[in-house]
């Protein structure tokens, strides 16, 4: 059996001071970020992953960028985003600017394309939201015909939303394939199209049954198979993590979920989870990754034998959780988690 990787993820979100009222200052959060990549790479983590958001509540809004400052830090952990928007961009940039990182961290590199669950971003950049879709499929196809440019040599392309290529070979140039997934937050189509490019997939877990899980996982495997890319196939799934190391370590946590997903303005997302919703979530068949190592092996070895994952992402950092808080569950992770979680499906 292929070993599990495993890996955190921050979204890099911005909370508000309970005491100041004054939000989260974007450069000391994203040193703060920064030193989680290096304690996960000195731990023997596999993946370190970023968010990408536009609105001030986030402190990255260019991945690769504060990527390149963790490759300079780090040795082996791969580098990745959680995900890149790339119904936003020109494809041309993301493979340029992912590419540079590739070299800058000798083959560490990695793209989760998504399409975002917001419109300010869209706003932002002054892009359609009825365009949605179809730039995102333009824009995945096009990145991937520019990965494949050492293979082929240069790219001839045309399509709606940017200008047409002509054979021309897009800098820089890798001696590899650029490793490209696709995030998933529950779309049945985008699962299928995941799995009929072949391309490995993130699904975004943050509530309910697991039985949706695997419904899209089935339709992913069902939609690769099809298309004969069953070998290809790789599935991940990421989800709120905390690793504390006893229970009540645990519910303090709790007023940091709350924050953290409660609506708030101007949009007013979100939804307020009540403590008995949260501790509801930490049963074995809750939807949390919140608990003491014990239980967090369990969950994790149930959805891998329920979905059949290849990787595992905790978003490690929501909710203004304290940094002791965080490099702790970060440590339990690799030193406690990942060594029983290897071991056990090892001997599978």
């Amino acid at each position: 059996m292929k070993p599990l990787e495993l890996g955190i993820i921050s979204l890099t979100d911005l909370q508000l001071d309970p005491v100041t009222g004054i939000r989260a200052d974007p450069a000391a959060r994203t040193r703060e970020i920064l030193g989680y990549a290096v304690l996960a790479d000195r731990l023997g983590l596999d993946v370190f992953g970023l968010g990408e958001h536009h609105t001030p509540d986030f402190a990255v809004s260019s991945p690769a960028v504060t990527l390149a400052a963790a490759a300079a830090l780090t040795t082996n952990i791969r580098l990745t985003t959680g995900s890149t928007v790339l119904n936003l961009h020109d494809p041309v940039r993301v493979y340029e600017d992912f590419a540079s990182l590739d070299l800058v961290s000798n083959g560490r590199a990695e793209i989760v394309a998504g399409r975002s669950a917001f419109a300010e971003p869209f706003e932002l950049f002054g892009i359609p939201m009825d365009e949605y879709d179809a730039r995102f499929a333009e824009n995945l196809g096009l990145l991937l015909k520019l990965r494949a440019q050492h293979a082929i040599g240069g790219t001839a392309w045309n399509g709606r939303f940017r200008a047409p290529l002509t054979g021309q070979t897009v800098p820089p140039v890798l001696s590899r394939e650029l490793p490209v997934w696709v995030a998933v937050g529950g779309s049945p189509e985008s699962a299928i199209r995941a799995g009929s490019l072949g391309l490995p997939m993130v699904l975004g877990y943050i509530g309910g049954p697991l039985g949706h899980l695997r419904r899209l996982a089935g339709l992913y495997r069902q939609a690769g198979e099809a298309a004969g890319h069953a070998g290809r196939l790789k599935l991940g799934i990421s989800t709120h993590f905390l690793a504390a190391p006893d229970r009540a370590a645990a519910m303090r946590a709790y007023p940091y979920y709350h924050e953290y997903l409660r609506p708030k303005p101007p949009q007013f997302r979100g939804w307020d989870v009540s403590t008995a919703q949260f501790e509801a979530g930490m049963t074995p068949g809750g939807h949390l990754l919140i608990g003491t190592p014990e239980q967090l092996i369990e969950k994790i070895l149930t959805i891998h034998h329920t979905i059949g994952i290849d990787r595992f992402y905790g978003q490690i950092d929501w909710g203004g959780l304290p940094r002791g808080v965080v490099e702790e569950s970060i440590t339990i992770f690799g030193e406690q988690i990942a060594p029983v979680l290897r071991q056990a499906l090892a001997r599978l």
